[in-house]
């Protein structure tokens, strides 16, 4: 049976002018095979000591007609497999991408997480669309592999190719493996596409990752420590407001979870390095 957009072992069946038919090896050259169950391989793809009975080992995709044609060059994506490809262009139905054949991949709009524009390398996974072509879809979580090799506080590195405001940012580890960082772990502004370096803060039972992209609190409190001593300078030693803000200003203004914010207020101030009134946080000058 051909099966679009993988790559199959197919017996030579018969040679025209403009190439070979290919067909099961099982065929038998004394009876009859329907067209729908042989395949096309250009003259160009063949050397011409080919001859019918010969095996090729070929991937199956649509010609710019929509007919099922062979090939022997290898895609960098085969059905249902994720991967890097590049945006070869963008027209006014959706994007087109280079996977390494003659026929470029077709990319709708409306399987785009985001806008994508020629040149950009993006994370793409291949599926069948109801059309029965091969197209490209930027909504990969369920083509990712849930079973991967890391544990707790493993570190990795992956591409985030998702953000939702009700769950957090998903990553693709490795471009392969899923994994997302929880909202209240996501609170800093990385735009999607881009490459991540998280911590594994914990293993589901199917497998997926949890991450974070944050340190432990002993070890984060420090870099902490120093954002809040720099916003406190940028608002000319007093920051108008103090550890009692709302979650929502803290994480607005500083980019913290307030339990950070406060950790980080409350080693300042056991340093000696600020002090805090009813409506704001003061640098102490150590000078007088």
């Amino acid at each position: 049976m051909l099966e679009l957009g993988t790559t199959q072992t197919l017996k030579v069946i018969k040679k025209v002018d403009f190439g070979v038919y290919l067909a099961d090896p099982d065929y038998s050259p004394e009876g009859k095979i329907p067209a729908e169950e042989k395949v096309l391989l250009p003259k160009s793809q063949i050397e011409e000591s080919i001859d019918v009975g010969d095996t090729l080992r070929v991937f199956l995709y649509k010609d710019s007609k929509d007919r099922l044609i062979a090939t022997v060059r290898t895609p960098y994506l085969k059905l249902h497999e994720v991967g890097k490809l590049r945006v070869a262009s963008v027209t006014g139905i959706g994007a087109f991408l280079d996977w390494g054949l003659e026929k470029d991949l077709f990319l709708p709009f409306h399987e785009q997480t985001y806008r994508v524009k020629p040149g950009d390398e993006i994370l793409a996974a291949l599926y069948i669309d109801k059309s029965s072509r091969l197209c490209a879809t930027m909504k990969i979580y369920h083509y990712l592999a849930k079973e991967s090799p890391y544990r707790m506080e493993d570190r990795v590195e992956g591409t985030l190719y998702e953000i939702s405001d009700n769950f957090g940012a998903f990553v693709a580890v490795d471009d392969k493996y899923s994994a997302l960082i929880p909202k209240r772990e996501f609170i800093k502004d990385i735009p999607v596409g881009s490459h991540v370096v998280a911590r594994v803060i914990e293993v589901k039972d199917d497998g997926k990752l949890t991450l974070s992209i944050r340190e432990k609190a002993y070890m984060q409190i420090a870099s902490d420590s120093d954002a809040v001593m720099k916003a406190i300078e940028s608002y000319d030693g007093v920051l108008p407001f103090n550890d009692k803000a709302s979650p929502e200003t803290i994480r607005r203004e500083m980019n913290m979870s307030k339990n950070e914010f406060k950790r980080a207020v409350g080693n300042l101030l056991k340093m000696g390095k600020i002090e805090i009134t009813e409506t704001s946080i003061r640098l102490v000058n150590n000078d007088q």
